[in-house]
């Protein structure tokens, strides 16, 4: 199993966003893990590379010891399988659903398929131990 103190630190992050239109987005940038109260404060920051521009980018989560993960806004987002695996997040109206692979841990992987009225998109992250480059 899996526990929350194995994601602490600095992550290097790259991710592709491929909308079912064609369009192709990118991120790259750093994904840090910082021990808060009971859980962990996760922070990304980077460059988004969208087909209108490129922009510094930012999200912030919050971890639970049991792999939960909560918006900053304290609404729950969804749990994490500790060996890795599926599970999702209905957002009324959109499908968030989300695979988890740590089969080459310390590097790893997240794919989620979104669709929704406006949305049909799949998005990769990677991640890898590190400062990003």
């Amino acid at each position: 199993m899996r526990g929350l103190e194995a994601f602490f630190g600095d992550w290097q992050l790259t991710r592709e966003i491929r909308e079912a239109s064609g369009g192709v987005g990118r991120f790259t940038g750093l994904a840090r893990w910082q021990p808060d109260g009971d859980g962990a404060l996760y922070v990304e920051t980077g460059d988004l590379v969208l087909a209108t521009g490129r922009f510094a980018a930012t999200r912030c989560y919050r971890w639970g010891r049991d792999l939960s993960v909560w918006f900053e806004d304290g609404r729950f987002f969804h749990t994490i399988p500790a060996e890795g695996g599926d599970t999702g997040h209905w957002c009324d109206p959109d499908q968030y659903d989300v695979s988890y692979d740590f089969s080459r841990w310390p590097e790893w992987q997240v794919r989620w398929q979104v669709k929704g009225p406006r949305k049909d998109y799949v998005m990769v992250s990677r991640y890898a131990r590190g400062e990003a480059k």
